[in-house]
């Protein structure tokens, strides 16, 4: 496995949650919400528990076709509990694509980064976070560096 690989799945086994109820991922959505108003980002963000879109914003330059990228993003995230950047990546490996499998409509799919899986120790994937509207390495480095905020955040607030 390459060491990219090797990097997006340490980043998954990092980035989870002890436990995540509704509110809190709504303050999470929130929190992702503030940075893109703040850096103004012409994105669409999604946050996504239990099968509940918890939060959902379009924000100004973003555009209608955002909004179905973020929606193929999630599906990849909720059917292979991955990052949708990593499943990306681990396909381009192969020098194939997720779109070339025969069970994978590409309609409802997409491995372009954006989508991380909010994971469940012990559980597993329980929703997503998802961006769409910048480079796809950027949609993921948002997304994973506010997850990562976030999570320091908590675990300060918890040992304190």
């Amino acid at each position: 496995m390459s060491g990219a690989l090797e990097q997006l799945l340490a980043e998954e086994s990092e980035l989870q949650f002890d436990q995540l109820s509704h509110e809190e991922a709504l303050a999470l959505g929130l929190k992702l919400l503030e940075r893109v108003r703040r850096d103004r980002l012409p994105v669409v963000i999604d946050v996504t528990l239990a099968g509940l879109t918890v939060l959902q914003c379009a924000l100004p330059g973003s555009r209608p076709d955002n909004l179905d990228w973020v929606r193929r993003k999630k599906n990849t995230v909720s059917r292979f509990w991955h990052s949708s950047y990593y499943m990306g990546r681990y396909y381009a490996s192969k020098g194939t694509s997720l779109s070339d499998k025969p069970h994978i409509d590409p309609a409802e799919y997409a491995d372009h980064g954006g989508s991380f899986p909010l994971l469940l120790r012990g559980t597993g994937c329980v929703g997503s976070i998802t961006v769409s509207g910048l480079v796809q390495e950027e949609d993921h480095a948002l997304v994973v560096g506010v997850l990562r905020e976030w999570l320091t955040a908590r675990a300060k607030e918890t040992t304190s």
